[in-house]
């Protein structure tokens, strides 16, 4: 696997600061994707009933335009050729673009989101991090909350020339996603086993590795049998119940690493754009304790989580942690929001070889065995 440059990737300019219309010697400031979302933002929370949802979906979806609106306008086309964009919010963006005001800090909630633009022209600037990626390690399927086949996420991870893909449904204790409970998981087990014969057959390069997003309690314990654990080739441990403690959460964080069935620990932080802010830690611990125990940490690339952000991941590269990319992909196009969690990591200045998703498949379940048999092999 190549080396990532040694060259430090810059750092890519982030909302905030309360900025004023104008720049250096008169010049107007050309707001960005992810400015415009933080005022869309802010208007919603002065308008009400339709105008209210309609920025607030605007505002989620800026981070997934392809291209800066301000480069749309500027060539004077529609802003209603954006995602989410109507005529009343194009009024509005147009109004921006043509008089910037000036952009707040984002509040905690809003906070270290990138932008599809941001996250591409860094992607641009370093193309060996997508051209050496091996594959994505959480995605859903229709057995839990996913939308897709088995053999349709496989398809898709095919089309990006994958070496290997986690199927990650969510397990029993999250029944408003369809958890899966120990039966069910071997029935699926049964069913990426016949995928994977057709790969084979078809000389492929592809595997799709049997894995779970299992569900920890707020004690880190896991809510399966650990015998349904043992033929996984990967699983990720996660929180999703009491997000919105605002006390310090270190202790549940060492717990769930602690876990001897825990592999990689899933959008660690719990936050949601717009939603919540999610979990307090001391994050240098909680990294050197998944590095002791040379676990992994997650980059959940759902652009509403992108979970680690670009600090924590600065944290978590000082203290050597592994990291896991995944797309959290509930429908196979949303394999393309792997770039969002790829210019996290760039924009950190992660190592790639802490990185999971370069190991070559068999490096990959040597790790998990060592993981298994009580030892870390360290990075």
């Amino acid at each position: 696997m190549a080396r990532a440059s040694g060259s430090s990737p810059g750092r890519v300019r982030r909302p905030g600061g309360a900025r004023g219309a104008k720049r250096g010697r008169g010049r107007p400031h050309v707001l960005r994707n992810a400015e415009l979302a933080e005022l869309l933002a802010r208007e919603a929370e002065r308008a009400e009933g339709h105008a209210a949802r309609a920025l607030r979906r605007g505002s989620r979806l800026a981070f997934l335009w392809p291209e800066e609106a301000s480069a749309l306008h500027g060539r004077g086309e529609s802003l209603t050729l954006l995602a989410g964009v109507g005529p009343y919010l194009a009024r509005l963006l147009g109004g921006w673009l043509d008089d910037p005001p000036a952009v707040p800090e984002p509040p905690a909630p809003r906070r270290g989101f990138l932008a599809l633009t941001e996250a591409r022209a860094l992607l641009a600037a370093h193309p060996v991090w997508e051209a050496d990626l091996r594959g994505d390690l959480q995605m859903h399927t229709e057995w839990s909350d996913g939308s897709a086949t088995v053999g349709e996420m496989a398809a898709a991870a095919l089309e990006r020339g994958y070496e290997y893909i986690a199927i990650t449904d969510h397990s029993k204790g999250l029944k408003i996603a369809g958890g899966l409970d120990e039966e069910r998981l071997q029935e699926q087990g049964a069913e990426i086993a016949r995928v994977n014969a057709e790969l084979a057959e078809r000389m492929t390069g592809l595997t799709v590795l049997r894995s779970l997003e299992m569900n920890l309690s707020p004690a880190g314990a896991g809510d399966m049998d650990p015998r349904s654990l043992a033929g996984l080739d990967l699983v990720l441990g996660a929180f999703h119940s009491s997000l919105r403690k605002a006390d310090d959460q270190t202790a549940r964080y060492v717990a769930a690493l602690r876990n001897p069935h825990v592999h990689v620990l899933g959008h660690p932080r719990g936050r949601v754009y717009n939603f919540r802010p999610g979990l307090a830690a001391d994050w240098a611990r909680v990294f050197a304790t998944a590095a002791e125990l040379d676990k992994a940490v997650e980059v959940d690339a759902f652009p509403d989580r992108q979970d680690l952000d670009v600090d924590l991941l600065e944290i978590a590269r000082r203290e050597g942690t592994r990291i896991s990319l995944g797309t959290d992909a509930h429908h196979p196009w949303q394999l393309g929001f792997i770039e969002l969690g790829l210019a996290a990591a760039i924009q950190a200045q992660i190592p790639r070889e802490q990185v999971l998703n370069y190991m070559p498949l068999e490096d990959l379940r040597d790790w998990v065995e060592r993981l298994r048999d009580g030892g870390g092999g360290g990075i």
